[in-house]
C-alpha cells in the first residue's frame, strides 16, 4: 500500500518521539491533575493533554463540591454517603460511596489550603448552599453541603491544581491525543500518541498509565459538553479489549440553555429558582413534593420531558424540541449577579434573558457519563476477575462505582478530587518497586499507517457521520428509552462504524491537523455509542438515568448488577459484577 512508505522511520528518528517516565496521565482537568500532583512527589510525571490544560472540561463545573462541612445546617459525611447512594438508584458501590463522602471534607481543606478562594460566610466560613438530593437525617430534608466559589467552582480548582503541578516540576505535553494503550498482556507498557503541532506519532514508555479523559457527551446532539469531550481514553482500552462498566447510564442535566445545551448550573435552583411549565405552574410538586425542584436530576429530567409530552412546555407542540422555564428573578439582582454571575452572562449573551427580570428557557441536556473504565478505589483497572497492572483511571472516565445509576449534583468534583488524589498516590506507590517494562517492535507503526491511510484516501467527509450519530443517540437513547429505538439506534451506529473505514482528509498537512484530530474522536465516539446503545438495549428495567417506558419499573432481583461491556469488531458482549450492598438495604426512592 502507498501509504504504508512514508510510516517507515530509522532508529535516531524513533528515540526522539520516545519519551520515558514513571508516570503518565492522561487527561489536564480536576482528577487528572490532583493524581500529577500526587505522583510527581515521589516519580517523574508526565501529564498528556490534548488542550491546554486550563481550558480541560473541569473549569465548566460551576454549582460546587460537595462536603458535610457544618458551615451553614449540621451535616454528617454518613448522610452524605446515603444520599449518593440512594441518588444513585442503589447502584452504587456503598464502600466506595462512604471514602467518597469521608474523604471530601479533607479534600475540600486541602484545596483551600492549597489556594482554592472559595465563596464565604459572614464569620468568614467556607459557604455552603442547596443542590439536588441532598439532605440531612437520611432524607427527611434538604441540606445546604455545596461549597462553592461563586459559579466558577470547576475553574478555581483547575487554577489551584495546575499552579501546584508547575511548582511540582510535572512535565506537560499540551496538544497530544491518545491513539493506542500499550500492553503486555495484563500489564500496561506505554502509549502512542499524535502530536497535532507536527503531525507525528510518539511513544511514551512508562511504568504506570493513569487515564482521566472525562466524559464523552459529544455522542449527543444536545449536551452541556465541550467540543474535546469524546471519551479518548475509555474507547482506547475497549479496543485494547478492556471492559467498560454501566455505559447504559448517561445523565440529562435538566437546566441546560435552550438549543445549545450549555450548562445552567444546579445552584440557582439551590438558591431558589423554581421551574415553570406554560401554565406558569411549579410542576415539581407533582414528581418530588418534598425536594420539588432540587430532586435528583434524572427525576426532573423525566419530569420536564413528561411536561412537555402532555402539552405542558412553552410551545405546547409535544415536540422534544420544547422548553419550560427556570425563573430565578424573585431573588432580587444582588444575589443573582452575586451568587451565579457567570450563569446571568450566559443568559444575557445567547439569549438576551436578563436572569435577574425574566424567567430562562431551559431544557434537558446530555451531562455525565456514569459509567466508564472499572477500578477500584485505588483507582486500578481492574474486574473481578483481572486487576490491569500498572493501569489506572480516574474522574469522569472511570467508574469506581460512586455514581451508579444516577450522579448526585456536586460529586463530580468530589469524584475528581478524591479518586484522583488516592489513584495518584497509588500510583506513586506502584512505580517505586515497579521495573519499565519493555516496548514491543514496531510500536506506534499502526498508528502511523492509520493517519497516512487518511491521508492518502479520496473518501467521504466525516462531518455527515458525526451529526447522524448525535441525532440517533439523541433521539433513540435519551432521557426515555424503548426496545424498539434502542435496537434501531444499534443498528444505525454499527452502519456509521462500517462508513467511518472510508473516511479521508481534505488536508493532508501535518502541522496543526483539525481534520486527522477530528476523525479519531469520531472514532471513540462511534465505538463507545455502539457500547452505550447495546448495553441500555440490554438492561430491561428503569433504574435512574436509565429509563425505559416498555420496562418502567426497577428490578432489583434480576438487575441489581454492574455490566461489563466488551467491544470486539462489530459486536458488543455483555458480563456483570456484583452491587457493594453492604451498608444500607436497597429501597424505593421518594422524594
Amino acid at each position: 500500500m502507498l501509504y504504508s512508505v512514508s510510516t517507515a522511520l530509522n532508529n535516531k528518528e524513533r528515540n526522539k518521539l520516545t519519551h520515558e517516565f514513571d508516570a503518565v496521565i492522561v487527561g489536564a482537568g480536576g482528577a487528572g491533575l490532583y493524581a500529577a500532583l500526587e505522583a510527581s512527589k515521589t516519580a517523574k510525571t508526565a501529564v498528556l493533554s490534548k488542550l491546554y490544560p486550563m481550558r480541560s472540561h473541569t473549569g465548566a463545573a460551576q454549582g460546587g463540591i460537595g462536603a458535610a462541612l457544618g458551615n451553614v445546617d449540621e451535616d454528617s459525611p454518613e448522610w452524605h454517603a446515603f444520599d449518593t447512594v440512594k441518588g444513585g438508584d442503589y447502584l452504587v458501590d456503598q464502600q466506595a460511596a462512604k471514602i467518597l463522602a469521608e474523604e471530601a471534607v479533607q479534600a475540600v481543606y486541602d484545596l483551600e489550603n492549597r489556594g482554592l478562594p472559595f465563596s464565604r460566610t459572614p464569620e468568614g466560613k467556607i459557604d455552603q448552599r442547596r443542590f439536588g438530593g441532598h439532605t440531612h437525617n437520611f432524607g427527611k430534608g434538604p441540606v445546604r453541603r455545596s461549597c462553592y466559589a461563586a459559579d466558577r467552582t470547576g475553574h478555581m480548582i483547575l487554577q489551584t491544581l495546575y499552579q501546584q503541578c508547575i511548582k511540582n516540576d510535572v512535565h506537560f505535553y499540551d496538544e497530544f491525543q491518545v491513539v493506542e494503550v500499550i500492553m503486555d498482556g495484563t500489564r500496561v507498557a506505554g502509549l502512542v500518541t499524535f502530536e497535532l503541532a507536527t503531525g507525528e506519532i510518539h511513544i511514551f514508555r512508562a511504568k504506570a498509565v493513569l487515564f482521566a479523559t472525562g466524559g464523552f457527551g459529544r455522542m449527543f446532539s444536545i449536551t452541556s459538553n465541550a467540543l474535546a469531550n469524546t471519551g479518548d481514553g475509555p474507547a482506547v482500552l475497549a479496543r485494547a479489549g478492556i471492559p467498560l462498566e454501566d455505559m447504559e447510564f448517561f445523565q440529562f442535566h435538566p437546566t441546560g440553555i435552550l438549543g445549545m445545551g450549555i450548562l445552567i448550573t444546579e445552584g440557582v435552583r439551590g438558591e431558589g429558582g423554581i421551574l415553570k411549565n406554560n401554565k406558569g405552574e411549579r410542576f415539581m410538586e407533582r414528581y418530588a413534593p418534598t425536594m420539588l425542584d432540587l430532586a435528583p436530576r434524572d427525576m426532573v429530567s423525566r419530569a420536564i420531558i413528561t411536561e412537555i409530552q402532555e402539552g405542558r412546555g412553552m410551545r405546547g407542540d409535544r415536540k422534544i424540541n420544547d422548553y419550560v422555564m427556570l425563573d430565578a428573578s424573585h431573588l432580587g439582582r444582588d444575589t443573582v449577579y452575586k451568587k451565579i454571575p457567570d450563569i446571568a452572562d450566559f443568559c444575557k449573551t445567547y439569549l438576551d434573558v436578563d436572569p435577574a427580570e425574566e424567567a430562562m428557557p431551559v431544557q434537558p441536556t446530555a451531562h455525565y457519563a456514569m459509567g466508564g473504565i472499572p477500578t477500584d478505589v485505588d483507582g486500578r483497572v481492574c474486574t473481578d476477575d483481572v486487576v490491569y497492572e500498572g493501569l489506572y483511571a480516574a474522574g469522569e472516565a472511570a467508574c469506581v462505582s460512586v455514581h451508579g445509576a444516577n450522579r448526585l449534583g456536586t460529586n463530580s468534583l468530589v469524584d475528581l478530587v478524591v479518586y484522583g488524589r488516592r489513584a495518584g498516590r497509588h500510583v506513586a506507590e506502584f512505580v517505586k518497586g515497579a521495573d519499565m517494562p519493555a516496548l514491543p517492535d514496531g510500536a506506534g507503526d499502526h498508528a502511523r499507517e492509520k493517519i497516512a491511510k487518511l491521508k492518502g484516501l479520496k473518501g467521504e467527509h466525516p462531518g455527515p457521520l458525526f451529526e447522524h450519530m448525535q441525532e440517533v443517540m439523541m433521539e433513540k437513547v435519551g432521557v426515555y428509552r424503548n426496545d424498539g429505538d434502542m435496537s434501531q439506534a444499534v443498528n444505525e451506529v454499527q452502519k456509521l462504524r462500517e462508513r467511518l473505514q472510508g473516511v479521508s482528509v481534505q488536508d493532508a498537512n501535518s502541522s496543526f491537523n483539525q481534520e486527522v484530530l477530528s476523525i479519531l474522536e469520531l472514532e471513540n465516539l462511534l465505538d463507545l455509542s455502539l457500547i452505550t446503545a447495546a448495553s441500555a438495549l440490554n438492561r430491561t428495567e428503569s433504574r435512574g438515568a436509565h429509563s425505559r417506558k416498555d420496562y418502567p419499573d426497577r428490578d432489583d432481583p434480576n438487575w441489581l448488577k454492574h455490566t461489563l461491556a466488551y467491544l470486539k469488531d462489530d459486536e458488543v458482549t455483555i458480563d456483570y459484577k456484583k452491587v457493594d450492598t453492604s451498608i444500607w438495604e436497597p429501597k424505593p426512592r421518594k422524594y
